[in-house]
């Protein structure tokens, strides 16, 4: 046994820092005598210390020191074809005992992966023979091409991880992701569920998944419904967390919220999806609950996204700004596709009157997740901010052609309607049919009322917020509701439905204001109200910044550092 054996036996042993010293000192050795070990040594040198470095998570260092392995290799390469011809048997056994120039080449694009130099993890992996590809080089290869943009190229790639690994299911919902049909997909599966007892569900899986990316939300949530009844598939936390998902994106947050903690109590590690829900709890005004979460997250793991947005999410709707957009950036930092950390920075970049920066962000958001509205009005928001109408329009105009006349695509018409005068009737018109599909639906009843609001029906306005509170219980409806009956003079149920919508959310400033109006006013006479449902568009904020120029200086320098320019 000589010491390269050693090092090898170490490093299988997982003992990585001893294989960085001891390799270490026998380059320095190699390199001040070339004739001590074979090149073929010294290319094995060179990959298990390159290996111990990557293990240390230097990154940069690690793609150097592969490299210079690769070089050896060519010198090893042109070596052992001296020592072939010659007839040495010998020199093939030792060849198959090396470590793979294969290995070594995806080892380098993963150092690039998570140095974000995608390009050049592209480039490395473009230079290994299609057909001596691996379903992992595969696998990333597709979702860098993804992540470029490179759709046709990633679906080639996607393809041939299934061919090789048909019940890689990741694979198969990036291939749905990337609007491949499900039909399609199901049958590049179906050699292996009919081969294998106890697959059947995979082709209903496969369908679920298929709606969820055409945006077909309520079709996803039957077929997932479906499947989660199933005795051997009850209490799933990943169908859990996806059906959480969906309702969530049909705006039906009740249920949303429901899935997530049902979930949460079957794992409590979990950590996928508690993004999107720490936001739907903080947009409900449960801060308190928020901040444990987020706490509870950062002991389980501070290197992925999802703490981060809860803590941002807290931060925002405590009209806590600037620190929000360094939370987000954080987030972004650790995952750079994380769609609920692009909402979070961009709605901080527009509540500090930043709009321009917030329209990359929410841009970037919807290029990531093409199915969900939260980007959609995110940005439209920040046209409506800029005055920018027309683009507003547009952009509703496409959001209800491409996903349908559904309640959520009426009502982000509507809002733009809203906008201008001469639309006012069609925007009625637009939220009469989305109530009409969804009566409870909570979007579509606050524009309703802030458009009752400003024609004075405040009779019509009540019955409305009265028959939404029926089935439900929301602070904004009980806000609204209260503010309506100020308008009609009913002073006592105004002053409850204000209290019920602070026991909702203790925060709620515009309840509180309501309640402190009505208390100076011992005798109001000529009561008008200005109603406002902008927190319920997604983002919750009121649109002015509060927070001392301290906590703002405090953040500053973090936002730097994080590239918030």
């Amino acid at each position: 046994m000589n010491v390269i054996d050693h090092v090898r036996e170490m490093a299988a042993a997982g003992l990585h820092s001893n294989v960085r010293i001891l390799s270490s000192l026998l380059l320095t050795m190699s390199n001040n005598n070339p004739e001590l070990f074979s090149p073929a040594q010294k290319y094995q040198l060179l990959v298990y210390h390159a290996d111990a470095i990557f293990h240390d998570k230097e990154y940069r260092n690690a793609a150097c020191k592969y490299s210079m392995a690769l070089q050896q290799k060519k010198v090893l390469s042109k070596t052992s074809k001296v020592r072939t011809s010659t007839g040495g048997a010998a020199s093939n056994i030792q060849a198959q005992s090396l470590p793979s120039e294969i290995e070594v080449k995806y080892k380098i694009a993963e150092c690039y992966t998570i140095l974000k130099l995608d390009k050049d993890a592209i480039a490395v992996l473009d230079g290994i023979p299609s057909r001596q590809r691996t379903p992992k080089i595969n696998m990333m290869l597709a979702n860098l091409y993804r992540k470029a943009g490179q759709e046709r190229s990633a679906v080639t790639s996607y393809k041939e991880v299934l061919r090789q690994c048909p019940l890689s299911l990741d694979a198969i919902i990036g291939l749905l992701s990337l609007s491949v049909k499900g039909a399609e997909v199901a049958s590049m599966t179906m050699d292996v569920i009919q081969s294998i007892p106890n697959l059947d569900w995979l082709s209903v899986w496969i369908k679920a998944y298929a709606f969820i990316h055409a945006g077909d939300n309520q079709r996803a949530i039957n077929t997932i419904c479906s499947l989660e009844k199933k005795s051997l598939l009850r209490d799933n936390v990943d169908l859990l967390v996806s059906l959480a998902d969906v309702y969530f994106r049909a705006g039906d947050t009740k249920n949303a919220i429901l899935k997530f903690e049902q979930a949460q109590m079957l794992d409590p590690y979990l950590i996928k999806g508690m993004d999107v829900y720490g936001y739907l709890m903080a947009r409900e005004g449960h801060l308190e609950d928020v901040e444990v979460l987020g706490g509870r997250l950062f002991n389980i793991s501070d290197q992925h996204a999802e703490p981060w947005v809860i803590s941002g999410c807290h931060s925002f709707y405590s009209k806590r700004y600037s620190r929000a957009l360094y939370l987000g950036a954080k987030a972004i930092q650790l995952n750079s596709n994380s769609v609920q950390a692009l909402l979070l920075k961009g709605a901080a970049l527009r509540n500090m009157g930043r709009v321009q920066e917030a329209i990359i962000h929410f841009r970037e958001a919807m290029r990531l997740a093409p199915c969900r509205l939260d980007c959609y009005e995110g940005l439209i928001d920040c046209y409506l901010a800029s005055n920018g109408i027309r683009e507003a329009m547009g952009m509703a105009n496409s959001i209800y052609k491409t996903l349908g006349a559904n309640a959520q695509t009426l009502t982000i018409l509507a809002t733009v309607c809203l906008e201008d005068p001469v639309t006012q009737e069609k925007a009625k018109t637009l939220l009469d049919k989305a109530l009409a599909q969804r009566p409870d639906y909570t979007k579509a009843v606050v524009k309703k009322a802030e458009l009752l609001s400003r024609e004075q029906k405040y009779e019509e306005g009540i019955a409305l917020l009265r028959n939404a509170l029926a089935n439900q219980s929301d602070c904004v409806l009980h806000r609204m509701l209260g503010d309506f009956l100020v308008a009609v003079n009913d002073y006592q149920e105004a002053m409850d439905q204000y209290s019920i919508a602070l026991s909702l959310d203790p925060n709620d400033q515009k309840s509180l204001e309501g309640m402190q109006k009505m208390e100076k006013e011992e005798s109001p006479t000529d009561a008008t109200v200005e109603l406002d449902g902008d927190d319920m568009e997604g983002s919750g904020e009121d649109g002015d910044l509060e927070g001392s120029d301290s906590e703002a200086a405090q953040w500053a320098d973090q936002e730097q550092w994080f590239g918030m320019q």
